[in-house]
């Protein structure tokens, strides 16, 4: 698979806090839900991108401490992905979830 994220995958992703890693997952979860009942393609663009930043942060060795979260909102957003059927998730949640992160990297 092709690598979305080429910049922050060679060493910008580790520049950023835990929040900004976050925040940003959660626009491209934000753009999935956009998009999930209007644009299969999109949505599933996003939410490989979603997926790929969520790996990075669960590579990045700072979030050792942190990674049980990490890896839990992972398999949440891929259950979304694929409907919801194991924790009965959804974008819109995880959305939420995620723009916490943002909002808490701007201050």
């Amino acid at each position: 698979m092709e690598i979305q994220h080429s910049g922050l995958a060679a060493g910008g992703w580790a520049k950023l806090s835990l929040m900004q890693q976050l925040g940003n997952v959660g626009s491209e979860v934000s753009r999935a839900q956009r998009w999930q009942k209007k644009d299969p393609l999109l949505f599933e663009r996003a939410m490989i991108r979603a997926l790929e930043l969520l790996d990075l942060s669960i590579q990045d060795p700072r979030w050792r401490h942190r990674l049980k979260e990490i890896l839990r909102a992972r398999e949440v957003l891929c259950d979304a992905w694929l409907g919801g059927t194991e924790y009965g998730s959804d974008l819109e949640s995880i959305n939420r979830y995620f723009f916490n992160f943002a909002l808490a990297a701007r201050k």
